[in-house]
């Protein structure tokens, strides 16, 4: 359909399932799509079909760090000419998480590090472009754990939490700028990380919770869409669930 056409789009955590979901929905919508990964065999891996067309480029990056995020960024222009998309499905959760008394100080400066400072750091170096476009999309990525109680993953609730409220306020400072700043919070979402740990005794209690089944990560790549495209022009500031409904169970 083309929804995307003429945008380019900067996509970090493109090497996992719903950050390679997301490059290939953005490429069949027509956007150019940079493909960021701290695994450059995999950022290669979800866009090679692009490469050679000159729709997409990979790159190494490591979200966390400063430095690596604004080269990136400036590769991004200076190969396409402009950014009007931002969409950080990086991160995630680990079993080194728990209890707040229990956990591992050091997954706590993980996460941190990685899933806000990280997603942080791509609008504040991702931004300026996007205005420069006048105007643009910055997708970040929250979770239902921001959004309601699930026990022994007080760490990664604690950073989603705060990309919920970031989006929030960065969504009121640009809005004059054309720029709408929203978050996507995905459900359970069987990516090969998530599905290896989908047979405990906790995953399943949580995938029954689901009452249209568990998510694949085309599911949360139809909502980038939405977000990236200029449908959603009047949204932003919100978070928007995709769920399978467990929020209201």
């Amino acid at each position: 359909m083309n929804r995307l056409e003429g945008k380019v789009a900067f996509v970090t955590g493109a090497g996992g399932g719903v950050g390679s979901a997301v490059c290939q929905r953005f490429l069949d919508e027509g956007a150019r799509v940079v493909a960021v990964d701290i695994d450059i065999d995999k950022a290669t891996a979800s866009v090679k079909d692009a490469l050679a067309e000159g729709r997409a480029i990979a790159l190494k990056c490591d979200v966390s760090q400063p430095d690596e995020v604004e080269a990136a960024i400036a590769q991004a222009v200076a190969t396409f000419g402009s950014l009007n998309v931002l969409c950080s499905p990086h991160g995630g959760s680990s079993t080194r998480d728990g209890r707040v008394t229990e956990a591992a100080l050091e997954e706590f400066w993980r996460v941190i590090g990685v899933d806000l400072f990280g997603t942080l750091l791509v609008s504040r170096f991702g931004i300026p472009h996007l205005e420069e476009a006048g105007g643009g999309s910055v997708i970040n990525f929250a979770s239902i754990v921001g959004l309601m109680a699930i026990s022994e993953r007080d760490f990664y609730t604690a950073a989603k939490g705060g990309i919920i409220s970031s989006t929030r306020s960065i969504a009121a400072g640009y809005a004059a700028t054309g720029i709408r700043v929203n978050a996507i919070a995905p459900g359970l979402t069987l990516s090969p990380r998530v599905a290896a740990r989908a047979s405990t005794e906790r995953s399943k209690k949580l995938q029954d919770r689901h009452l249209l089944g568990v998510l694949q990560p085309v599911d949360i790549a139809e909502m980038a869409v939405y977000l990236a495209s200029d449908e959603s022009k009047r949204v932003t500031g919100q978070v928007l669930t995709v769920d399978s409904g467990i929020t209201i169970t």
